[in-house]
């Protein structure tokens, strides 16, 4: 079956999108002349298109057919996405297969990968991710309820003394009990993308999407806080059972619309008077899953689709004493955000401190220009960070914002650290 005669298809009548970033395990780099091919999981063999990665380890982004829209709008019995092979190769770095990769209707999925070079392993094996259905389709174990504040009996006396957004989770990626699962060392702003990607529907109203983020990121943080499996002699913060925690899938695709949301709240939780840690605010989708307590997914979509703001949608479920707190603890970040945005005509400090991070980043990512590192945002500065920005998805309007500030950061430390070390 070729391209063509696929996009025609009855079950695909819809548009979908898909980019590829490519990175190097070692340095954090972009990977260039990377290729990506693309097939259906039904024929394999037969790839629909192939792209290559440009100077910034991107590819184009392509279209690609996908299932009616309204399929992930109610409850059904019919799959929302479409599923695709991703197949990525690179001279000198391990060939990665990703089987499964989730296309919705009128959304971007992002598949960032990152390869391992050659010199690391003599002998390199393809790496093969197998993407499982998505949480809301397919049927997982229900969660085991768990209460929403742990005492210090149950956390084992190991509490921190604030809430930390941490720079890393270790996912086990299994059951607890399960000792051959692998544990996976994963960047907090990326578990929680991965998360929120493999739990609900990036075509859902952006309010709900940012409820069921608040949430998710409630969870994790009362894993962090409590220390909760290391607590009972674990290795891991966090597993990726439906039954204990959440869906964490190894190699599975992103959202731009998700992706862009965890940027602009990250460092949020869920919080009730006078109780320090993060709630434990489990979820279900209210369909396969009974779950009267907590949070009801499908449900949390309604009152999106009826206006409801994401506290609103969030109370209606757990209370009116719930509200949104922020921790200013983020681990691995040089320096914090700076209260205001940063644009034309900014003068600080800060402005310096960023113009410095962005020449630093340019030396891995060369389409961004190098700037004076003067402390005076202009125009050649503003270019620079709109470059960054459509680089690593943000809205490229050139402004320094809380999730721009923050991903530089991120970035930052990610190309200086491998520097540093080498």
């Amino acid at each position: 079956m070729g391209y063509s005669l696929y996009h025609t298809a009855l079950d695909t009548p819809d548009i979908g999108y898909f980019q590829a970033n490519i990175t190097s395990i070692r340095d954090a780099r972009p990977i260039p002349g990377a290729r990506v091919q693309i097939s259906t999981e039904s024929y394999p063999e037969e790839i629909l298109t192939e792209v290559e990665t440009d100077g910034n380890g991107q590819t184009e982004v392509i279209e690609l057919p996908a299932p009616p829209l309204e399929y992930s709008m109610i409850p059904g019995a019919e799959q929302p996405y479409a599923n695709y092979n991703v197949r990525i190769t690179a001279p000198e770095f391990e060939t990665v297969e990703i089987n499964g990769a989730e296309i919705l209707s009128g959304e971007t999925a992002l598949q960032n990968t990152s390869l391992l070079p050659q010199e690391v392993s003599a002998n390199l094996t393809e790496e093969l991710f197998v993407v499982s259905p998505h949480t809301l389709y397919a049927e997982y174990p229900p969660k085991i309820p768990e209460s929403e504040i742990k005492t210090v009996e149950e956390t084992g006396e190991i509490v921190l003394s604030r809430v930390v957004i941490p720079e890393y989770v270790v996912v086990h990626d299994g059951p607890p009990s399960d000792s051959g699962a692998k544990n996976y060392y994963v960047t907090y702003r990326d578990y929680i993308k991965n998360v929120a990607s493999s739990e609900i529907y990036a075509t859902w109203p952006t309010e709900t999407i940012i409820a069921n983020v608040l949430a998710i990121q409630s969870i994790t943080l009362n894993r962090v806080y409590t220390e909760w499996y290391r607590g009972k002699g674990y290795d891991f913060t966090i597993t990726s059972s439906t039954a204990y925690d959440q869906k964490w899938i190894p190699g599975r695709n992103i959202y731009e619309s998700i992706s862009q949301v965890v940027d602009n709240v990250f460092a949020n939780y869920l919080s009730r008077p006078n109780i320090a840690q993060p709630l434990f605010t489990q979820y279900c989708d209210g369909r396969q899953v009974s779950c009267p307590d907590w949070m009801r997914q499908w449900e949390s979509k309604t009152l999106g689709d009826r206006g409801y703001s994401a506290i609103e949608i969030l109370r209606s479920f757990y209370g009116n004493s719930l509200y949104i707190n922020s921790s200013d603890e983020i681990s691995g970040i040089p320096a914090s955000w700076p209260g205001s945005n940063l644009t034309i005509g900014s003068r600080s400090d800060k402005v310096r401190q960023m113009q410095n991070q962005l020449n630093v980043i340019a030396g891995a990512y060369p389409l961004i220009p190098k700037i004076a590192e003067d402390g005076i945002f202009g125009p050649n500065t503003a270019e620079a960070v709109r470059v960054f920005q459509s680089i690593f998805n943000l809205p490229a309007n050139g402004i320094v914002d809380y999730p721009t500030w923050y991903k530089i950061s991120q970035i930052y430390v990610g190309v200086s650290r491998i520097a540093e070390l080498q």
